[in-house]
């Protein structure tokens, strides 16, 4: 563990890494509801929009893989801003891209550096947040998904609407820029688990951590939340379009609302995590997710009202599992090697992000009067992946010796 900071810099700490993961999930929130307006510009199908949003996760996956290769060789602050760095000027691209092609290409650059990103943000979290109070500052970080959907992708949506879909990703790639100079300031030199011994070959830490049966349980509970999320999240907007009849000027309230609630209730839940056991509450919010992920991709027609209860229950549930989560899993993680089993598990979360955004968009298709078929399918695929991760969580052990006896108990 790196020495505690004083409050006031580990709450400086936390907003910085919240800002970081803002201008990381904002840039891959907003292909989303985008999903109507570039299948008109590009006159592509589900299937072709899917490949935009599954490209990016693809490519954090292999990023992530050969991270885990030398990320615990590296002082972590400079490593964090140089992918932050490259983040940005690939998300720069992507706003100047002339075709489906190459923004395919751009979205693709984007997430091999992002991927990196989000598994140094765990890290650094994992690596100076005392075990007792790990789920709370997760639930500030993760308050960056609720500021990107109450703020960041309405906001886009606005720039989209009234100028062109390449504004938010210039939006975005300034946010970057600014956070860079924060992060420059604020962000701690972090050296303590860089070993004086000679290592043999890149792949040391990878297979230590492969080798661990309680890191692969880990990366396997992961990968179930990630499939059980991302088979339904990317395709919300086209069937709000499509099926429920929400117009496109509707849309960015969706995200308002969603947002608004998520930023409320991620710091409540991530505070119930600490106090009453990370695994109890993780299976209470996932039991409840549930319903939200058979009522979203079944509901129909509705008014908007009735859709923004859905929506705004379905974003408070299904995001807010991985508050918890994310405690336990980074929690598996041997301290030594914690940055290469992080780095792992952003592979792992994002090669299981593309999978399920692939299946689900050779699963649903649109028909001639622009409305998803078969999307409840893809809900209840969504709904069994979330009952497999409920039942596995107890196998996990947290290697943190700061653990406490009720999580213990709770297993």
């Amino acid at each position: 563990m790196h020495p505690p900071l004083t409050p006031q810099r580990e709450h400086y700490l936390l907003l910085t890494l919240a800002g970081i993961q803002f201008s990381h999930i904002l840039d891959f929130m907003i292909m989303m509801p985008l999903g109507p307006v570039l299948i008109k510009v590009f006159g592509i199908s589900t299937h072709e929009f899917g490949l935009l949003v599954a490209s990016y996760s693809f490519s954090a996956a292999l990023s992530g893989l050969l991270a885990a290769t030398f990320i615990d060789r590296f002082e972590r602050k400079r490593l964090l801003l140089a992918m932050f760095a490259l983040f940005g000027l690939a998300t720069l691209a992507c706003g100047l891209a002339p075709g489906y092609v190459t923004l395919l290409i751009a979205r693709g650059l984007a997430g091999t550096f992002g991927g990196v990103m989000g598994a140094m943000v765990q890290t650094i979290v994992g690596d100076v947040i005392p075990f007792a109070r790990r789920a709370r500052a997760g639930g500030i970080v993760a308050t960056a998904f609720s500021l990107s959907t109450v703020a960041g992708v309405p906001l886009s949506l606005w720039l989209a609407n009234h100028f062109q879909w390449r504004a938010p990703f210039i939006l975005i790639a300034t946010l970057a820029a600014l956070f860079i100079l924060i992060g420059a300031r604020v962000l701690p030199e972090l050296r303590h688990h860089i070993s004086a011994q000679k290592r043999n070959h890149p792949f040391v830490e990878m297979f230590a951590v492969l080798r661990d049966a309680n890191h692969l349980r880990a990366l396997l509970f992961s990968a179930l939340i990630i499939f059980s999320g991302f088979t339904v999240i990317p395709y919300i907007t086209i069937y709000a379009v499509g099926n429920v009849g929400i117009s496109l000027h509707e849309i960015p309230f969706i995200y308002l609302a969603g947002g608004t609630a998520t930023l409320i209730t991620a710091r409540f839940i991530g505070h119930s995590a600490d106090l009453r056991g990370k695994v109890k509450i993780y299976r209470l919010v996932a039991f409840a997710a549930l319903l939200p992920l058979f009522i979203v991709t079944n509901i129909g027609a509705a008014p908007l009202w009735l859709w923004l209860v859905c929506t705004t229950t379905f974003f408070v549930f299904v995001s807010g599992r991985m508050i918890p989560a994310m405690a336990i899993i980074t929690s598996a993680a041997q301290p030594g090697l914690r940055g290469t089993f992080m780095s792992l598990n952003a592979t792992v979360q994002a090669f299981a992000m593309g999978l399920a955004t692939s299946l689900a968009g050779f699963v649903i298709t649109q028909n001639s009067a622009g409305q998803i078929v078969n999307y409840e399918v893809v809900g209840y695929i969504a709904m069994t992946a979330n009952v497999l991760a409920i039942l596995f969580v107890s196998r996990i052990v947290m290697h943190d010796q700061r653990a406490g006896a009720l999580d213990v108990a709770l297993k």
